[in-house]
């Protein structure tokens, strides 16, 4: 323990998009902040609700190009929770779900720094329901995983996409976009079904809220006529049938309705 710091870091979920998911934990947080950093995803609405006073500092990441590095959110953290700030480091989805949250607690530990987690509903579940689309269910799946898809190339820790292939039911894929065409490729050479259902559901749980249902054989083809953009969560498997299903219980009430 290299310092003892009146201060407290709270690292603290978003949720996946829309303002009204963030937990009263995370709000409560939000208000008491006197440093707020922030990432690209959250909903800026949330910042409306920290103190006029309260300092706010962008450190978002979007694909090439980040306002800061993690090296140096991890020393901004530091440096105001040792000025004895209370301190909220606002991250969108759930903090420790591929979002560095355990690498800036353990940045915090280094110096004894207090610190708390509070998680948030991550895009996996919070954006695939938003779509119709549970991850589980008794007819389908019994499993899912949340997958990177960020490590197609070049990775130290590929991804096993020939295990994910036929050990998992539902594979949830976060920041897929640019990679879907290996990650199709990587799972069909694996022996995943061509008829395997997909969805792609971009700004999930917002009003810019966008699903887009095919196959392993041809949704990277609707992707691009599309124009499909970041963020967007890639949703793979029996599931997906779900919202098919939803849909059409939902037209047939409503033309019996009418």
């Amino acid at each position: 323990m290299r310092h003892l710091t009146s201060g407290k870091v709270y690292i603290v979920g978003a949720g996946p998009g829309d303002p009204e998911l963030i937990t009263v934990k995370a709000m409560r947080r939000i208000q008491e902040a006197e440093v707020i950093l922030y990432d690209r995803l959250i909903s800026k609405e949330l910042l409306s609700y920290a103190s006029p006073e309260a300092e706010r500092v962008y450190c978002g990441k979007a694909p090439g190009s980040h306002a800061m590095s993690q090296q140096l959110i991890n020393e901004a953290l530091v440096h105001y929770a040792r000025e004895g700030k209370t301190v909220v480091r606002l991250k969108g989805g759930d903090p420790l779900v591929f979002g560095r949250g355990a690498e800036e607690a353990l940045a915090l530990a280094a110096w004894g720094i207090p610190y708390e987690i509070v998680p948030g509903i991550t895009s996996a579940i919070g954006a695939a329901a938003a779509a119709g689309i549970p991850v589980t269910h008794r007819e389908y799946a019994a499993s899912f995983a949340c997958v990177t898809g960020s490590r197609c190339h070049g990775d130290k820790s590929p991804i096993r996409w020939d295990l994910l292939a036929h050990s998992v039911d539902t594979l949830a894929i976060y920041m897929g976009v640019s990679e879907l065409p290996a990650i199709r490729e990587e799972l069909l050479k694996h022996g995943k079904a061509a008829s395997t259902p997909v969805a792609l559901i971009e700004r999930g749980t917002t009003p810019q809220q966008r699903t887009l249902i095919g196959t392993l054989s041809d949704i990277h083809t609707i992707a691009v006529s599309m124009k499909l953009s970041n963020p967007a969560l890639i949703i793979i498997g029996e599931v997906v049938r779900v919202r098919e299903r939803l849909l059409h219980a939902e037209q047939q009430a409503l033309q019996q309705i009418g």
